[in-house]
């Protein structure tokens, strides 16, 4: 008796587990895989020998005069090797009164200052939220040109035309902002993109 009342909720349970742990996610991962394969993935940037060097969604650290800088991040995005295997993000977020986060932006700015910046934007001083964002403002990117321009031995208007080439625009015109992907800026560096004379390259 005890056994014919429980069959149904047995029953049910097993079509609900089915439908939400096993179908469900299987029908998504195959819609995605058909229509967006790559953001399925990861959105993952490869190499010319077809490595992959990172996602389009995760900033990395940058050092050399050739790259472009991305804003600081108070977990290095996540390169340590401790964090290569599951990753991690946030912020210190130290209150605006606390003097570690004026050091730090003290810091952030004498480092900016000895590259021959004089006006620093924001963005280049402040970590964002995630600490993993890959993004800088068009403003903050502009103001590294003669840097880049001087350390790759091209011409400053050759970088500004890479620079307008990967500027994020707005969809429709209204939704998102002009930042820049500064990991993807300085992949298409590396390619010689684009060369003197020639347009926007394919992205």
């Amino acid at each position: 008796m005890l056994l014919r009342r429980i069959q149904p909720a047995l029953r049910i349970t097993l079509v609900v587990w089915l439908l939400t742990a096993v179908i469900y996610p299987l029908m998504l991962w195959g819609m995605g895989q058909l229509i967006f394969p790559a953001q399925a993935n990861g959105s993952l940037l490869t190499d010319a020998q077809g490595t992959v060097i990172g996602s389009s969604l995760i900033g990395q650290p940058f050092q050399s005069d050739r790259y472009f800088w991305g804003r600081p991040s108070a977990i290095a995005y996540a390169t340590d090797p401790a964090d290569r295997q599951t990753g991690r993000s946030g912020n210190q977020h130290l209150g605006p009164t606390n003097p570690l986060l004026r050091d730090r932006i003290a810091a952030a700015a004498q480092q900016w200052q000895a590259t021959g910046l004089s006006e620093i934007s924001s963005d280049l001083l402040y970590s964002s939220a995630s600490g993993l964002d890959p993004h800088i403002s068009l403003a903050a990117a502009q103001a590294q040109i003669p840097r880049v321009a001087a350390a790759r031995q091209r011409s400053p208007e050759a970088i500004a035309t890479l620079l307008d080439c990967y500027r994020d625009r707005p969809v429709l015109g209204i939704i998102g902002g002009t930042g820049i992907n500064v990991l993807q800026l300085n992949r298409a560096l590396d390619r010689n993109d684009p060369a003197e004379g020639q347009t926007c390259p394919n992205r």
